[in-house]
């Protein structure tokens, strides 16, 4: 009963439902209404791309460090940091190719494949607006943080969808991929691959699923693999779960012909199975 004195359905009870005690639900309602918006939509495979918040599109990136160069002031720190932006932006630009490219060549598929992104700027924009380009479908999972995130503008309004938790966030990343592009990023990024790669590895993913590195360059300097295997941290073996690709042109010849032999051998399985 409310305060006024009136009856109240618990599942109305908007006090309950954002206080700690009614967080199972909440998590529950994160579960299952995306399930239920993919169903509608008659989404179930996609292809996820991870990457940086912080990479602006190229043209930005430029018009920023012009602004910087003409400015008074302007201290080194500001130039060289615009200037690595400017040089990071070609991964923006090449995400979108990328997922234009992955988009256009979905249409021609007997299985369909969504391009998956989190939601939020830098390459998260890049692949959705590579899908919007092409027309085809665009995902955004987004998550609330207090900085950076913020949902693109080229999300399908009817398959944007907003996370409080970062769990089920990642569950759902997972569960329809088959397929998953890390690009350049930070902790969030290596938190995604390194998740992703460890439930594969640990075979908690049985499901066939294409990961690819993108950036050669960057991802040699960030993980040492090999120092990794020459130290027994990982297998040999583990070196073939993932591939390092450095150009668009490589990605998508891998992606897509992973993909045709993954489900012509069979991959397609029921949801019970998938992750």
């Amino acid at each position: 009963m409310s305060k006024s004195g009136l009856v109240q359905f618990s599942f109305m009870d908007k006090e309950f439902l954002h206080n700690k005690d009614g967080r199972a639900i909440r998590i529950l309602a994160e579960f299952l209404e995306p399930e239920y918006r993919f169903r509608q939509h008659g989404i179930d495979d996609t292809i996820v791309f991870f990457g940086s918040a912080r990479i602006l599109p190229e043209k930005q990136a430029k018009d920023n460090l012009r602004k910087l160069k003409k400015a008074k002031g302007t201290k080194p720190a500001q130039l060289s940091k615009a200037g690595h932006d400017v040089e990071m932006s070609r991964y923006y630009e090449e995400a979108v190719e990328l997922s234009r490219r992955l988009s256009e060549w979905n249409k021609s598929q007997k299985n369909q494949y969504a391009i998956c992104s989190g939601g939020g700027p830098g390459i998260m924009e890049a692949a959705n607006k590579g899908a919007s380009i092409a027309k085809g479908p665009s995902i955004g999972l987004n998550i609330h943080l207090p900085f950076e995130q913020h949902a693109n503008p080229y999300i399908s309004s009817h398959l944007n969808f907003d996370f409080h938790y970062f769990f089920v966030r990642k569950f759902w990343f997972v569960y329809m991929a088959k397929a998953i592009i890390m690009f350049p990023g930070g902790f969030g990024t290596l938190d995604e691959m390194m998740e992703v790669l460890t439930l594969i590895q640990t075979e908690r993913i049985t499901k066939k699923m294409v990961i690819v590195l993108y950036g050669a360059e960057f991802w040699s300097k960030v993980i040492n693999m090999d120092y990794l295997v020459e130290t027994g941290m990982i297998s040999p073996g583990d070196l073939g779960l993932f591939k390092v690709c450095a150009t668009v042109d490589e990605a998508y010849a891998h992606i897509t012909k992973q993909l045709v032999a993954n489900s012509r051998g069979g991959s397609k399985k029921k949801k019970s199975g998938k992750a």
